[in-house]
C-alpha cells in the first residue's frame, strides 16, 4: 500500500515543500531535517549515480532500482519522477506497477516525446494531447492502490505551444483521472496564478534553481495558489558549489580540514554504523 500522506497532505490545502533527492547521502540529511516527503529527480538522480544529462539515456530499469533504494533509505514518503512512463501504454502500465511495488507513493508522467529533456532545457517536443491523456488513463487503471497512490500529470508545452495549449492539455489530463497537474517551466507569476486559478486540482511547482521559471519565497507561492513546490536541484546544486569550494581551497591552498565540514560521527550514525558496532558486540567471537 502507497503511504497516505501525500493524500492527506493534499487534502488540507495547506502548501508544503519536497525536497529534491539526488543521492542517498542527501536521502539521510533529509531524515535527519525531517520530511514528510521527498522528490526522487530524474534529472539529479542520474547526474549522480551516472555522470548523465537526463535526456532519456537513463531506463526504467534504472530508475526503478534507484527508486526503490531511495524508499529503502528515506523516512519519507517518495515522489519518483517517471518521466513519459518510459514508451507506449504498455511501457506505462508496467512502470506505473514498477515503481508502486518498490514502494513509492506517487509518480509523475510527462507529456514529452521520447527520449524526453530535462524540463528547463530547449528543445522539447511534446506528444499529441490526446496520447498523453491516453497515457493517464492508463496509469490511473494500472495502480492497485487507487486511493492513495496518486498520479501527476506534467506538461512540458509552455515552450513550444504556448501557456493557452498548456492549460488545455492539464484539463485534458485532469478528465483522464490525474490527482495533481505539473505545468512544467512557466516564466512569470502571472503565468502561475492562471494555471492555479484553472483548476480544482491541485496544481505544483517546480523550482528548478537556474531554470525557465522564477523561485519566489514559499509565502509566494502558497498565495498564488500552488499546493506544493518541489525543489528538485537544489540540494544538488548546493553541494555542488560546497565540493567545488573544498576541492579549489585543496589545491590551491592545501586546506584539508576546513571549519564546516559536516560531523563524520555524526554522519557514521545517519547512515547505520552504529547498528554495525552493534551486531559485532553482540555477535563478536
Amino acid at each position: 500500500m502507497a503511504n497516505p500522506i501525500f493524500r492527506q497532505k493534499l487534502a488540507t490545502g495547506e502548501f508544503f515543500v519536497v525536497p529534491g533527492i539526488q543521492d542517498m547521502i542527501t536521502a539521510v540529511i533529509a531524515n535527519k531535517v525531517g520530511f514528510d516527503l521527498v522528490y526522487g529527480t530524474g534529472y539529479w538522480l542520474t547526474a549522480s549515480a551516472s555522470g548523465l544529462p537526463d535526456a532519456g539515456i537513463a531506463t526504467y530499469t534504472d530508475m526503478r532500482d534507484r527508486m526503490a533504494t531511495l524508499v529503502r533509505t528515506s523516512t519519507a514518503a517518495v515522489i519518483a519522477d517517471g518521466d513519459t512512463g518510459y514508451g507506449g501504454l504498455l511501457n506505462v502500465h508496467h512502470t506505473v506497477r514498477g515503481y508502486e511495488q518498490a514502494g513509492v507513493t506517487a509518480i509523475q508522467i510527462e507529456d514529452q516525446e521520447f527520449p524526453k529533456k530535462c524540463g528547463h532545457t530547449p528543445g522539447r517536443r511534446v506528444i499529441p494531447m490526446e496520447d498523453m491523456a491516453e497515457k493517464i488513463r492508463v496509469a490511473a487503471d494500472a495502480r492497485e492502490d487507487k486511493e492513495n497512490f496518486l498520479i501527476i500529470a506534467r506538461t512540458d508545452a509552455r515552450e513550444s505551444e504556448g501557456m493557452d495549449a498548456t492549460l488545455r492539455r492539464l484539463e485534458a489530463y485532469a478528465k483522464a483521472g490525474a490527482d495533481v497537474l505539473f505545468p512544467e517551466a512557466l516564466t512569470s507569476e502571472e503565468e502561475m496564478r492562471r494555471a492555479c486559478a484553472a483548476f480544482d486540482k491541485p496544481v505544483m511547482a517546480n523550482m528548478s534553481n537556474g531554470g525557465y521559471s522564477p523561485v519566489p519565497h514559499t509565502t509566494v507561492l502558497a498565495e498564488i495558489g500552488y499546493a506544493y513546490a518541489i525543489y528538485p536541484s537544489l540540494t544538488s546544486l548546493a553541494a555542488a558549489a560546497a565540493m567545488e569550494k573544498a576541492l579549489v581551497d585543496l589545491k590551491e591552498q592545501g586546506i584539508g580540514q576546513p571549519e564546516d565540514l559536516f560531523s563524520f560521527n555524526e554522519f557514521c550514525s545517519l547512515i547505520g554504523f552504529e547498528d554495525v558496532w552493534a551486531f559485532e558486540k553482540k555477535w563478536a567471537r
